[in-house]
């Protein structure tokens, strides 16, 4: 098996990219900006975004047990991750509060006003919350 295809990393860096609490999820698909922002497919004009779609499905994937999801449902995940790392590095100049930008990252479950997405391999944001950001001598290059 790869290590992209391995579903315990997978299952990581999902929970890792998705920092939205499915109740937070929940509410923003339900309003008004969550509906408007993203990419429609062709000829699907008043349809739902692909990124409100795949906020359903994440939002599905956050309320079900571990040994419930298939491998369909670890493919999404590693769709997730990888639209995650690409739009975070994308990251427009100034206050993102209020656009586009992190609207569509909040339908895929991330909110960037929450805290940068740590390095793959990294520490989590959770022990970095816990033991604070290395001194800088400790960090790797360009960090």
């Amino acid at each position: 098996m790869s290590r992209r295809n391995d579903p315990q990393r997978t299952y990581q860096e999902f929970t890792v990219a998705v920092n939205m609490r499915p109740g937070e999820l929940s509410k923003w698909l339900g309003t008004e900006k969550s509906k408007q922002v993203g990419w429609r497919r062709r000829g699907d004009q008043g349809g739902e975004t692909v990124g409100h779609r795949s906020g359903r499905r994440i939002l599905d994937l956050l309320r079900r047990r571990r040994g419930d999801l298939s491998e369909d449902d670890y493919r999404h995940m590693r769709k997730v991750v990888g639209y995650v790392r690409r739009h975070m590095a994308q990251r427009p100049s100034g206050d993102v509060r209020d656009t586009r930008w992190r609207y569509s990252l909040m339908n895929w479950g991330h909110d960037p006003a929450k805290g940068p997405l740590p390095p793959p391999g990294g520490p989590s944001r959770k022990a970095l919350r816990r033991h604070g950001t290395p001194p800088k001598e400790r960090r790797g290059p360009g960090r």
